[in-house]
Protein backbone atom coordinates (compact mmCIF):
# COMPACT_ATOMS: atom_id res chain seq x y z
CA UNK A 1 0.00 0.00 0.00
CA UNK A 2 0.80 3.21 -0.85
CA UNK A 3 2.32 5.90 1.45
CA UNK A 4 1.59 9.40 1.75
CA UNK A 5 4.05 12.51 2.27
CA UNK A 6 2.68 16.07 2.56
CA UNK A 7 4.89 18.82 2.13
CA UNK A 8 4.17 22.68 2.85
CA UNK A 9 5.35 25.80 3.40
CA UNK A 10 5.23 29.66 2.15
CA UNK A 11 6.58 30.66 -1.08
CA UNK A 12 10.09 29.93 -2.15
CA UNK A 13 10.66 28.22 1.31
CA UNK A 14 12.37 25.48 -0.12
CA UNK A 15 8.88 22.72 -0.25
CA UNK A 16 10.19 21.26 -3.95
CA UNK A 17 14.00 20.70 -3.25
CA UNK A 18 12.95 18.95 0.12
CA UNK A 19 10.41 16.73 -1.32
CA UNK A 20 12.71 16.16 -4.62
CA UNK A 21 15.58 15.04 -2.10
CA UNK A 22 13.20 12.93 -0.22
CA UNK A 23 12.06 10.90 -3.02
CA UNK A 24 15.93 10.72 -4.54
CA UNK A 25 17.17 9.75 -1.33
CA UNK A 26 14.25 7.22 -0.57
CA UNK A 27 13.96 5.43 -4.04
CA UNK A 28 15.26 4.87 -7.48
CA UNK A 29 11.99 4.62 -10.00
CA UNK A 30 10.95 8.43 -9.92
CA UNK A 31 7.82 9.91 -11.18
CA UNK A 32 6.98 13.63 -11.09
CA UNK A 33 3.34 15.11 -12.20
CA UNK A 34 3.63 18.86 -13.00
CA UNK A 35 0.70 20.27 -12.39
CA UNK A 36 1.80 23.86 -13.95
CA UNK A 37 0.84 25.09 -17.41
CA UNK A 38 3.59 27.49 -19.56
CA UNK A 39 0.91 30.03 -19.96
CA UNK A 40 3.61 32.83 -19.88
CA UNK A 41 7.34 33.47 -20.25
CA UNK A 42 7.62 33.78 -16.40
CA UNK A 43 6.00 30.10 -15.86
CA UNK A 44 7.95 29.14 -18.76
CA UNK A 45 10.80 29.75 -16.78
CA UNK A 46 10.07 28.47 -13.30
CA UNK A 47 9.19 25.20 -14.94
CA UNK A 48 12.48 25.35 -16.76
CA UNK A 49 14.53 25.86 -13.53
CA UNK A 50 12.32 22.97 -11.52
CA UNK A 51 13.15 20.69 -14.66
CA UNK A 52 16.83 21.64 -14.74
CA UNK A 53 16.93 21.19 -10.51
CA UNK A 54 15.73 17.49 -11.30
CA UNK A 55 17.54 16.42 -13.52
CA UNK A 56 17.51 13.46 -16.20
CA UNK A 57 16.24 10.66 -13.64
CA UNK A 58 12.64 11.52 -13.69
CA UNK A 59 9.36 10.69 -15.10
CA UNK A 60 7.36 13.52 -15.66
CA UNK A 61 3.91 13.25 -16.70
CA UNK A 62 2.65 16.91 -17.15
CA UNK A 63 -1.02 16.38 -15.96
CA UNK A 64 -3.42 20.14 -15.20
CA UNK A 65 -6.50 18.34 -14.49
CA UNK A 66 -7.96 14.98 -13.55
CA UNK A 67 -5.23 13.86 -11.75
CA UNK A 68 -7.06 11.41 -10.34
CA UNK A 69 -7.83 9.93 -13.68
CA UNK A 70 -4.26 8.62 -14.38
CA UNK A 71 -2.83 8.55 -10.67
CA UNK A 72 -3.53 4.74 -10.45
CA UNK A 73 -1.17 3.79 -13.49
CA UNK A 74 1.31 6.58 -12.42
CA UNK A 75 1.64 5.36 -8.99
CA UNK A 76 1.84 1.46 -9.89
CA UNK A 77 4.91 2.52 -12.37
CA UNK A 78 7.42 4.01 -10.13
CA UNK A 79 8.30 3.58 -6.57
CA UNK A 80 7.78 7.35 -5.60
CA UNK A 81 6.08 9.74 -7.38
CA UNK A 82 5.85 13.95 -6.38
CA UNK A 83 3.47 15.75 -7.08
CA UNK A 84 4.05 19.52 -7.31
CA UNK A 85 1.59 21.61 -6.76
CA UNK A 86 -1.51 21.23 -5.16
CA UNK A 87 -1.98 25.05 -4.76
CA UNK A 88 -1.47 25.08 -8.73
CA UNK A 89 -3.94 21.85 -9.51
CA UNK A 90 -6.64 23.86 -7.09
CA UNK A 91 -5.58 27.23 -9.57
CA UNK A 92 -6.24 25.23 -12.60
CA UNK A 93 -9.69 23.67 -11.52
CA UNK A 94 -10.88 27.03 -10.02
CA UNK A 95 -10.45 28.85 -13.51
CA UNK A 96 -10.53 25.96 -16.46
CA UNK A 97 -14.00 27.41 -16.94
CA UNK A 98 -13.24 31.34 -16.69
CA UNK A 99 -15.56 32.05 -13.86
CA UNK A 100 -15.67 35.59 -12.85
CA UNK A 101 -14.75 34.48 -8.69
CA UNK A 102 -15.35 38.36 -7.89
CA UNK A 103 -19.02 37.78 -8.66
CA UNK A 104 -19.59 34.32 -7.97
CA UNK A 105 -22.61 33.14 -5.63
CA UNK A 106 -21.55 31.28 -2.92
CA UNK A 107 -23.53 27.42 -4.16
CA UNK A 108 -21.24 27.70 -7.39
CA UNK A 109 -17.91 28.67 -5.48
CA UNK A 110 -19.27 25.79 -3.04
CA UNK A 111 -20.17 23.85 -6.07
CA UNK A 112 -15.82 23.91 -7.03
CA UNK A 113 -14.98 23.69 -3.55
CA UNK A 114 -16.48 20.30 -3.76
CA UNK A 115 -15.43 19.27 -6.93
CA UNK A 116 -11.50 19.76 -5.70
CA UNK A 117 -11.98 18.48 -2.87
CA UNK A 118 -13.63 15.24 -4.31
CA UNK A 119 -10.62 14.97 -6.77
CA UNK A 120 -8.42 15.44 -4.05
CA UNK A 121 -9.87 12.70 -1.66
CA UNK A 122 -10.05 10.32 -5.05
CA UNK A 123 -6.18 10.72 -5.61
CA UNK A 124 -5.52 10.03 -1.58
CA UNK A 125 -7.64 6.95 -1.70
CA UNK A 126 -6.09 5.41 -5.05
CA UNK A 127 -2.95 6.29 -4.02
CA UNK A 128 -3.19 4.52 -0.55
CA UNK A 129 -4.18 1.18 -2.65
CA UNK A 130 -0.97 1.74 -4.71
CA UNK A 131 2.11 0.16 -4.94
CA UNK A 132 4.26 3.38 -4.92
CA UNK A 133 4.42 6.39 -2.64
CA UNK A 134 3.03 9.83 -3.32
CA UNK A 135 4.85 12.97 -2.00
CA UNK A 136 2.22 16.09 -2.18
CA UNK A 137 3.74 19.73 -2.29
CA UNK A 138 1.47 22.36 -1.52
CA UNK A 139 1.41 26.19 0.03
CA UNK A 140 0.44 27.10 3.59
CA UNK A 141 -1.61 30.73 2.34
CA UNK A 142 -3.25 31.08 5.75
CA UNK A 143 -0.64 32.99 7.88
CA UNK A 144 -0.67 36.44 6.64
CA UNK A 145 -3.83 38.67 7.03
CA UNK A 146 -7.43 38.02 5.53
CA UNK A 147 -6.69 39.35 1.84
CA UNK A 148 -9.03 42.23 0.48
CA UNK A 149 -10.79 40.43 -2.82
CA UNK A 150 -12.92 37.72 -3.00
CA UNK A 151 -10.96 35.91 -5.33
CA UNK A 152 -8.11 35.49 -3.07
CA UNK A 153 -9.95 35.16 0.13
CA UNK A 154 -12.08 31.98 -1.68
CA UNK A 155 -8.30 30.91 -3.06
CA UNK A 156 -7.22 30.91 0.18
CA UNK A 157 -9.98 28.89 1.87
CA UNK A 158 -9.79 26.40 -1.27
CA UNK A 159 -6.14 25.75 -0.80
CA UNK A 160 -6.40 25.76 3.03
CA UNK A 161 -9.23 23.02 3.26
CA UNK A 162 -7.59 20.83 0.54
CA UNK A 163 -4.21 21.35 2.56
CA UNK A 164 -6.71 19.54 5.70
CA UNK A 165 -7.33 16.82 4.06
CA UNK A 166 -3.62 15.76 2.48
CA UNK A 167 -3.01 16.72 6.17
CA UNK A 168 -5.00 14.04 7.46
CA UNK A 169 -4.80 10.98 4.69
CA UNK A 170 -0.56 11.73 5.14
CA UNK A 171 0.99 9.31 7.03
CA UNK A 172 3.94 12.06 7.34
CA UNK A 173 3.31 15.65 7.39
CA UNK A 174 6.37 18.52 7.00
CA UNK A 175 6.62 22.27 7.18
CA UNK A 176 8.99 24.02 5.51
CA UNK A 177 10.80 27.46 6.68
CA UNK A 178 13.53 28.66 4.64
CA UNK A 179 14.92 25.36 3.30
CA UNK A 180 14.11 23.83 7.31
CA UNK A 181 11.79 20.71 6.89
CA UNK A 182 9.75 20.19 10.44
CA UNK A 183 8.05 17.18 10.56
CA UNK A 184 5.14 17.91 12.33
CA UNK A 185 3.23 14.20 11.97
Amino acid sequence: MGKIIFVTGGARSGKSTFAESYCTENGKNLGYIATAEALDEEMKDRIKKHQIQRGGSWSTYEKSLKIEDYITDIMNSHEFVLLDCITMYISNMMFKDNLDFENISVEKANEIEAEINNSIVAILEKTKKSKGNLVLVSNELGLGIVPANKLSRIYRDYVGRANQICAKYADEVYFVVSSIPMKIK
